[in-house]
């Protein structure tokens, strides 16, 4: 055999190639759609991915506000947040935020599940979620996909 012929393949920012995913939101339930996102940011979806470059797709996802949560998680889940002064602790729960806010829940999902460096930070500019229906990316030429046809 020749060793040669089997090399590693390791991507980097020149050789990466991104596309743009629109996603609807509309009746899918948050942790299901949020860990999908995740691995399309990341690009564990594709068969060049590397763990230390940004190789993963840029994600618009619309309808943000009509994400579903199951069970009783929309009133019993609380986010928790802190001022910075002495007994500032803040909480609101998935309602609250859903009606002054429907983009932040599902940028804090996705915000979980990726990595807290410098990366994960890169890798999250690459999202972009709207509540309505219309997206200022229509030059992008974004394509659909839906969620049941990602593993």
């Amino acid at each position: 055999m020749d060793s040669l012929s089997y090399k590693t393949v390791s991507a980097n920012k020149a050789t990466v190639n991104k596309q743009w995913i629109l996603i609807d939101a509309e009746n899918e339930v948050l942790g299901r759609l949020s860990s999908k996102v995740a691995k399309i940011l990341r690009g564990k979806n594709k068969p060049e991915y590397t763990p230390h470059v940004d190789c993963g797709d840029n994600v618009i996802i619309i309808n943000a506000e009509k994400v579903k949560l199951t069970g009783n998680k929309l009133l019993d889940k609380q986010y928790v947040r802190h001022t910075g002064y002495p007994g500032g602790q803040r909480f609101t729960s998935p309602q609250e935020l859903l009606a002054k806010h429907p983009t932040r829940i599902i940028e804090k999902a996705v915000h979980g599940m990726i990595p807290k460096t410098r990366l994960g930070s890169a890798l999250e500019r690459n999202l972009f979620v709207y509540a309505g229906t219309s997206h200022p990316h229509e030059a992008q030429k974004p394509t659909l996909v839906k969620l049941n046809t990602i593993k």
